[in-house]
């Protein structure tokens, strides 16, 4: 059994998340998702989904992110 690194709960499914060289322990998707998941530039959502990355910015969506870029090219690629 392993303890969430969100909520605490001492779970035994418990499953490890390797992003970017670090590890992480979670109890649940919703725990994964709430320490995980970016943050959409413009509407503040979490980015659940695949999203939308325009120089280097995460959107929810290519409405949102052509919302900050009106110049730049925004192609939704879900």
């Amino acid at each position: 059994m392993a303890v969430c690194e969100v909520c605490g709960n001492d779970y035994d499914m418990s499953f490890e998340v390797v992003a970017q060289g670090a590890r992480h322990t979670f109890d649940s998707f919703e725990c994964a998702i709430h320490r995980m998941a970016p943050i959409c530039e413009h509407c503040g959502v979490k980015v659940v989904g695949h999203g939308v990355v325009v120089e280097g910015q995460f959107y929810c969506c290519a409405h949102c992110a052509r919302a900050e870029h009106r110049e730049a090219p925004v192609a939704d690629s879900a």
